[in-house]
């Protein structure tokens, strides 16, 4: 992962919760939300929240009396997520490194973090603090993207934007949000951060676009993949768009489209 893979800001917040988060986020927030507020628990922290999907699934679900800490790294995704959920005295929005988090030992019954543990710098140091956080019998509970290959849009978009710069392709996709899918790695990585009790269940979803184009947008201009190719050259990225269209339109048709996407959902307990 680079630097930039984290840089979530300008327009991309408001593209990314437009355009990505019903195309891909929203129907795994809602398996988070469920999950997480199974045992209604009184305390919850949310790391790297970005644009508040997982929020505002969760909030109405907790308990009247929860205290609800939502945090991400970037102070960007993390105002435009607060201006989406409206007012709930529960929750209290801060800026925080899910790394280096600003609490107390055992603050909390769960700890929850939907695909952001694929952008930890060391993920160990990240689920150590997320144990850290926990009550006994504390949950953390977080979700990262199979690989590349098992999420159709996303991996037609990587191979169309790849012909624009032969020489030196935009990576993001592969690299980071389906970078980190090995079960037993996300296993071990949890083990020596201290978690014994590990469950893992892999989801399959249907992805669903207005057409090929609001899907090829999407993964265009609403996450970093733009920042890569603005890089590259800012001229293009209209015909990146064009050209991601005309790849998810060749494999799923004209007018509304679907595919697959995959995830593994993650459980483990204190």
């Amino acid at each position: 992962m680079t630097e930039r893979d984290k840089v979530f800001a300008g327009s991309i917040p408001k593209s990314y919760d437009t355009l990505m988060v019903p195309l891909i986020f929203e129907t795994y927030a809602a398996d988070m939300a469920e999950l997480v507020a199974a045992s209604s628990p009184d305390s919850v922290l949310e790391t790297a929240a970005g644009s508040g999907v997982v929020t505002r699934a969760l909030a109405p679900k907790l308990p009247a009396g929860a205290r609800y800490v939502v945090t991400d790294l970037s102070q960007p995704m993390l105002d435009y997520a607060a201006t989406r959920q409206g007012s709930d005295s529960r929750i209290e929005w801060r800026r925080a490194d899910a790394l280096a988090l600003p609490f107390e030992d055992a603050s909390f019954e769960v700890v929850c973090c939907q695909f952001g543990a694929m952008f930890f710098p060391n993920r160990v140091v990240g689920y150590a603090e997320a144990r850290r956080m926990l009550r006994p019998g504390g949950r953390f509970v977080f979700s990262v993207w199979d690989r590349i290959e098992e999420n159709a849009f996303a991996d037609h978009v990587t191979h169309a934007v790849a012909t624009l710069f032969p020489h030196d392709p935009p990576g993001f996709l592969a690299r980071t949000p389906h970078g980190y899918h090995d079960i037993a790695l996300i296993r071990d990585d949890l083990r020596r951060a201290g978690f014994a009790d590990i469950e893992i269940e892999t989801r399959e979803k249907v992805s669903c676009a207005p057409s090929a184009r609001d899907a090829a947008t999407a993964y265009c201009l609403g996450t970093p993949l733009r920042n890569e190719i603005e890089e590259r050259d800012a001229a293009l990225l209209q015909l990146a768009v064009d050209r991601a269209t005309e790849a998810i339109a060749s494999h799923h048709g004209e007018g509304a489209v679907t595919g697959k996407i995959q995830a593994h959902v993650i459980v483990a307990a204190r």
